[in-house]
């Protein structure tokens, strides 16, 4: 039994870091384990311009602490009217990393994403032409889909139509959580690949009603049946270089999330590289987990793989239930008032 594992450093490719109280609150988080991380741009309002991507790196920046290395990639949030040449120009300056589609109303702060695909079409070529990165929320906000098969209904009509369209775009499908979303990225094109979440990994959609409305286990997209879970866990630990870290790690307060219509996501953060290797170990399979966590992802994306390490070790540790923000506000941690059974040990 391996009871210590040491990995080059991993990025989470895709993190929930709000801004002002909040980013101060949960981007320790994330700096401390990670070496770079993918920053979602569904703030209120979305970040929509190279310009205002600069401004939100700088508070990220402000907000590390002065020894940090933790380095943010910063993206757009297309929309209807995303400007072809302001994503190529702040891809080439450095300050796009990405760009993110959101089908209009389909998750947290979504009402401004795309309508209708087609009117993005030129913004995609010039992103293609240019090896600008697209990532895709893959589900269909159509009330007339059951909210269950969002994301395979998207995978038919939207994704796949996209994919073949533009053959030598880079394209995430982030947070992938079902069977058919797994067996599509396995079998695409090169430039295809698919971000997984812990929290995907360890439930099914039964811990949201299980003795009541669970809010805290509540996200989109949705947990799903326990076969699609079990599809996943194959895939991330099998060793296919497809799938590769992101923790969708997304703060709500706990007013936010315990009302009477409350918010989707989970914040993952602090327990998640724990959480990762619990799923690789139950699994026997930690002789994968360093291409999973640190090696794909970078792969994918065309960059280099960080050069520090990070140590875990198989030891039980307890996790607060809350995180404090500034101005009274709760968080909840996933997995809080529970021990988790791997620790970070040590990056450098």
């Amino acid at each position: 039994m391996t009871d210590s594992l040491t990995i080059l450093q991993p990025d989470d490719w895709h993190v929930h870091l709000r801004d002002s109280d909040m980013l101060a609150a949960v981007l320790p988080a994330t700096a401390a384990h990670f070496g770079r991380a993918i920053i979602m741009p569904n703030l209120v309002p979305p970040v929509v311009t190279a310009a205002q991507a600069r401004d939100y790196r700088g508070r990220i920046r402000a907000a590390l602490p002065p020894d940090s290395a933790f380095t943010p990639l910063m993206t757009l949030y297309m929309s209807d009217d995303t400007a072809p040449e302001d994503v190529v120009a702040g891809h080439a300056e450095g300050t796009v990393a990405a760009v993110k589609l959101y089908p209009q109303h389909a998750t947290t702060n979504s009402h401004f994403g795309i309508s209708d695909i087609a009117k993005v079409y030129p913004v995609l070529a010039r992103m293609e032409k240019a090896g600008v990165p697209l990532l895709v929320h893959g589900e269909v906000a159509d009330p007339e889909v059951d909210i269950f098969d969002r994301e395979a209904v998207f995978l038919e009509r939207v994704f796949d139509p996209l994919v073949r369209r533009f053959p030598g775009l880079t394209v995430t499908l982030e947070h992938v959580t079902t069977q058919e979303g797994v067996d599509y990225v396995t079998g695409a094109r090169e430039g295809v690949g698919a971000t997984v979440t812990p929290h995907h990994l360890m439930f099914n959609r039964n811990a949201i009603f299980q003795g009541g409305i669970r809010p805290h286990y509540y996200c989109l997209p949705i947990a799903k049946r326990e076969q699609h879970r079990q599809a996943l866990r194959r895939a991330v630990t099998s060793g296919n270089p497809r799938f590769f870290l992101g923790t969708d790690t997304a703060p709500h307060p706990r007013r936010a999330k315990e009302a009477a219509c409350g918010c989707a996501g989970l914040f993952v953060a602090p327990v998640a590289l724990a959480t990762y290797a619990q799923v690789f170990d139950e699994e026997s399979a930690l002789g994968h987990f360093e291409a999973f966590a640190s090696l794909n992802g970078p792969r994918h994306y065309g960059l280099p793989a960080n050069t520090r390490r990070i140590v875990l070790r198989r030891a039980s540790r307890f996790v607060a239930e809350d995180l404090d923000v500034a101005g009274g506000d709760r968080v909840h941690v996933y997995r809080g008032g529970e021990s988790v059974g791997w620790t970070v040990e040590s990056v450098g």
